[in-house]
This record gives C-alpha cells, sequence and structure tokens, in this order.
C-alpha cells in the first residue's frame, strides 16, 4: 500500500472514531451508513449529515415541499420581487420564500425556507427531545434543497440517470450537451401562477418542473416561448393605445 492510501486510512479511522464517540443514542441510520461508506470520513456529526443531503438532493427537494406545505404561507402573504433587503427576491427566477422575507421571518430556531422548527444538527424531527436549536435558521435539507431549485444544472448527471438518459421532448437519447429545462417557464409562473398557493409554487422549481433536454431542442424551445412573450407585449401595447 502506498503512503498516501495509508495515510488516508488513518485519517479516516481518526475520523470515524472521532464520529462515533460523539455519536448520541438517536441518530439517523441513514446518515451514519453514507458516512460510513464516505472515501473521506467525517469528523462531525453535523458535516455528516449536511454530507448526506448534498449526496441525495431530490430527497431534500420532495422533503423541503412537505414541510413547506405543513407551514403552509403566512396570512397576508404574496409572491412579489422587489428589495433583496427586505428579504425580498430580487427577481422572479428565485423560488418564492415567505419565511425569508423580514415582515414574515419567525426567527431563530426556525427554517426560513419552509417555515417549520430546526432541531439539533440541523435535522427536521426532534429524534433527541431537546427542543429547536435556537442558533439554527436552515435545514440541512433545506439548504440543499434552495441550492437545488436556483441551480438544478448543477444535479444534471442525476436528472440524466433519472431519466434514462433520453430526452424528455423527442425521446432520443440525450447528448453530451443537453441541458437541464423548467417544462413551465419561471416567466410563465410569474405572470399565469403567481397567485397559486405556497408552497405549491415551488414545485416549479422542484423535480416536478424539470426535464433534462437535448441543446438543439432547448434553443428552439426558447425560441418558440420569446415569440410568445413577444406577442403578449405587442398585443397589451395595442390595448393600452387604444383604451
Amino acid at each position: 500500500m502506498s503512503k498516501w492510501r495509508e495515510e488516508k486510512a488513518k485519517a479516516n479511522a481518526q475520523a470515524l472514531a472521532r464520529l462515533t464517540k460523539r455519536l448520541p443514542l438517536a441518530f439517523p441510520q441513514a446518515v451514519l451508513v453514507r458516512a460510513k461508506s464516505c472515501a473521506y470520513a467525517p469528523a462531525t456529526l453535523r458535516v455528516a449529515i449536511d454530507g448526506y443531503w448534498r449526496a441525495h438532493p431530490l430527497r431534500a427537494d420532495r422533503l423541503a415541499r412537505t414541510l413547506a406545505a405543513r407551514s403552509g404561507a403566512p396570512e397576508g402573504w404574496r409572491w412579489q420581487v422587489g428589495d433583496p433587503e427586505a428579504g425580498l427576491p430580487a427577481t422572479f427566477r428565485t423560488p418564492p420564500a415567505p419565511y425569508r422575507e423580514t415582515a414574515f421571518a419567525k426567527g431563530p430556531g426556525f427554517c426560513c425556507v419552509c417555515g417549520q422548527p430546526v432541531y439539533r444538527f440541523g435535522w427536521h424531527a426532534d429524534l433527541w427531545n431537546a427542543g429547536a436549536n435556537r442558533n439554527a435558521t436552515w435545514h440541512s435539507a433545506c439548504v440543499t434543497a434552495w441550492q437545488f431549485w436556483n441551480a438544478p444544472s448543477g444535479q444534471t448527471k442525476l436528472l440524466r440517470r433519472l431519466q434514462g438518459r433520453r430526452c424528455r421532448e423527442t425521446n432520443r437519447r440525450l447528448l453530451k450537451t443537453a441541458e437541464v429545462d423548467h417544462r413551465v417557464p419561471l416567466f410563465q409562473v410569474w405572470r399565469q401562477h403567481r397567485d397559486a398557493p405556497w408552497p405549491a409554487l415551488l414545485g416549479y422549481w422542484g423535480l416536478p418542473n424539470l426535464q433534462v433536454i437535448n441543446r438543439e431542442v432547448h434553443v428552439e424551445k426558447c425560441a418558440v416561448e420569446a415569440k410568445g412573450r413577444r406577442v403578449v407585449r405587442v398585443v397589451a401595447a395595442e390595448l393600452e393605445t387604444t383604451s
């Protein structure tokens, strides 16, 4: 065995020893199994949990939307864009998140994405009967989900495999240049579904509205969408001039 392999094995053994030494009686077994199988073992339980969700972004997506459904939208909230300093998204391409807005934020101990309590290690359930963690404002799963919603192209490889490496639009084999696309464009979500109930809106950023298609198909789809937007603007301008 080469020297670097020996050093790696020694570092992993030390990390796992620290990990198991701090292991509480209750701990998610799936996280522990993955931590022990990692090429580089995490040294802390929090890092192990963060690594678990990063390795399973689609699970994080489903969980975050499920937790948001438990919270529901705050009374009086409406999806809008505006001042980022007030927690409002600067563009409609950012997922709506009422609990990130200053007016509706629940504060420490609650996730700013889904609105549910955050427990020990950033977990979404109180396995330790310790109550909410007042130093946390994110679930580990919601962090991964938020990153997935804002940059789904980072999971192209995973989405390709999920689709059987077939283009969702043409059913042809996906090429290396294939791209992630929103089936319902986000501008259309903003125009036509703005008043849809939250968190159902989050589905437009999550897996239900994502597909991988070949680049030439994507370019053609974007051109058709751009033409439709232009027609809408022209019609709106004509209505204004005649009214």
